[in-house]
């Protein structure tokens, strides 16, 4: 691996704020975002993201490169959720076995901004395409966990209907405010986006530095969960996206697609949900400790995507051939 590019992502401003958030909890320090502040950088993030992807989707149009990072995607957020499940199932109960696949199934929106980020930093071009990914493939694992436990547990009352389960999978706030972006940046083009570029492009790198110091703080603060969760679950957080990853490459380079897309692709199959899967677990599988699912993605594989897993996955890309 060229130790060069992964030194460059190490010493990025938004992977030290994440380290320097994780270290005013190990320093005991007062340091504190107001809680309504990471919601609203949160906000800002996705509607950030979704509303440039949209205008970039505008720009380039609907390519055959981008649905096929798009069916990938979709197989993807199917497929991984259940071969995590018949893994996970043989060492803990079926809702927490349902709970942590539709985690490691669905994606991680922050990730994904950070290789982004990642990739304007290196001038590897990308296409606005992977935001609909990114939103396509958030919402599927959600469902396909949630069968996967009541298929193998009996009905009991006081669940949620199928209906509004599916609402709150697809129509969530985070995959709504993704796809309401997506549609103005798509429908405003290159005129809404010269008008919106002081708010969605200049502001976009101090902002997301610091919602990661604030997911330093929250990452350090989960550690002590993680011996809850045991060698097996912890090994499973760092395995398992190497595992998609491996997966992800070979799709990307079957689909002949750029290295920006690549990454991109990668990174979403690689990433592991703590916003939304959590949302929606709580209501639709109560059974489901979100004490094991919640540090696993943020305490573990997050940040070994943030620090590591985001250049090491372009590193490959570059030697199996993919190009900007």
């Amino acid at each position: 691996m060229d130790l060069s590019l992964l030194g460059q992502n190490l010493l990025a401003p938004p992977v030290l704020f994440f380290v320097a958030g994780a270290l005013a909890v190990a320093v005991r320090s007062d340091l504190e975002i107001p809680p309504p502040l990471p919601r609203l950088f949160s906000l800002y993030l996705l509607l950030a993201i979704g509303f440039r992807g949209g205008a970039e989707l505008r720009h380039a149009g609907l390519s055959g490169d981008a649905l096929r990072a798009l069916g990938a995607g979709l197989a993807m957020s199917v497929a991984v959720p259940l071969v995590a499940f018949s893994v996970l199932r043989r060492r803990v109960s079926v809702p927490d076995a349902g709970a942590i696949a539709a985690t490691y199934g669905s994606v991680s929106a922050v990730t994904f901004i950070t290789a982004t980020a990642f990739l304007d930093r290196l001038g590897i071009p990308y296409g606005g395409h992977m935001v609909a990914a990114l939103a396509v493939m958030e919402s599927p694992a959600i469902v396909v966990g949630v069968l996967l436990v009541r298929l193998r547990m009996p009905a009991q009352g006081g669940r949620p209907s199928t209906r509004a389960l599916l609402h709150d999978a697809f129509l969530n706030g985070s995959v709504f405010l993704l796809l309401a972006s997506l549609a103005i940046g798509l429908a405003s083009g290159e005129r809404g986006r010269t008008a919106l570029r002081p708010f969605t492009d200049a502001l976009f790198p101090g902002v997301l530095c610091l919602f990661l110091l604030d997911m330093g703080m929250v990452a350090a603060r989960r550690v002590a969960d993680l011996r809850r969760a045991g060698a097996f679950l912890v090994g499973f957080a760092l395995l398992a996206p190497l595992a998609t990853a491996v997966v992800a490459v070979a799709l990307s380079r079957l689909a002949g697609l750029g290295a920006g897309d690549a990454l991109l692709l990668t990174v979403l199959c690689a990433s592991a949900s703590y916003i939304a899967v959590p949302a929606a677990m709580r209501i639709a599988v109560p059974e489901a400790n979100p004490g094991l699912f919640l540090p696993l993605a943020i305490g573990v594989t997050f940040p070994f995507n943030v620090a590591i897993g985001i250049p090491l996955y372009l590193e490959v890309l570059r030697r199996l051939g993919a190009t900007p």
